[in-house]
């Protein structure tokens, strides 16, 4: 089973990390790391490099394809190779995911055309004119399409993710491996739940969070 993570220059690590550690401990998993080129590829920070190991043209028929978010997403929202490659690979996929604004990505190659999709909550009203419908839960699934919302929700899908390819006792087993058990020390991780204040001063950066 070849999963496929997807690279492209400023995107948000962890978006491509957590399901990373989560998927390729599956049985038989075959992770690789594909990008436009082979080689490194730089956080929004550009603090951390993720090594490529294939151009897109290497990878054509991966089981599992995901697809991260991060600002770098709004440089890669007009049509061209990379959209290419997301509708070939889609095509023999047995579940195509993202993270965050990964979905943005998957929405503007088309493929999220009337179907349900989260995406990071910044960016929520950005799925509706790409075709797909609005959900506002931390992981949706929608047929073979899963999105997670922003960020840390990669760990969730790619855990449900892991339930549904190889059952619930092996996900079980890799969320124990990795002593996932979330006890954050502030209640901010949504801005249902944020201080006010907070979410204010998020929402006044989005432009630059988002690109």
């Amino acid at each position: 089973m070849q999963i496929a993570v997807l690279l492209f220059d400023r995107l948000t690590a962890l978006d491509a990390v957590g399901p990373y550690e989560v998927l390729s401990r599956l049985p038989g998993a075959q992770t690789v790391l594909v990008a436009e080129e082979p080689g490194p590829v730089r956080n929004e920070v550009g603090s951390l490099a993720l090594v490529a190991d294939a151009a897109l043209g290497e990878v054509r028929r991966p089981d599992v394809l995901v697809v991260p978010g991060g600002p770098g997403q709004a440089a890669l929202m007009a049509d061209g190779p990379l959209h290419a490659w997301l509708r070939e690979v889609d095509a023999h996929t047995t579940w195509t995911a993202s993270v965050c604004t990964g979905s943005l990505l998957l929405g503007a190659a088309g493929l999220l055309t009337g179907r349900r999709a989260t995406t990071h909550w910044l960016a929520a009203d950005r799925l509706a004119p790409l075709g797909a419908v609005p959900a506002a839960e931390r992981v949706v699934f929608d047929g073979k399409y899963v999105t997670a919302a922003g960020v840390s929700a990669g760990i969730d899908m790619a855990l449900a993710l892991a339930g549904r390819i190889a059952g619930e006792a092996t996900a079980q087993a890799i969320q124990l491996g990795h002593e996932y058990d979330p006890q954050p020390p502030y209640r901010a991780g949504s801005p249902a739940t944020a201080p006010a204040p907070v979410v204010a001063a998020l929402r006044s950066r989005r432009d630059a969070i988002l690109s």
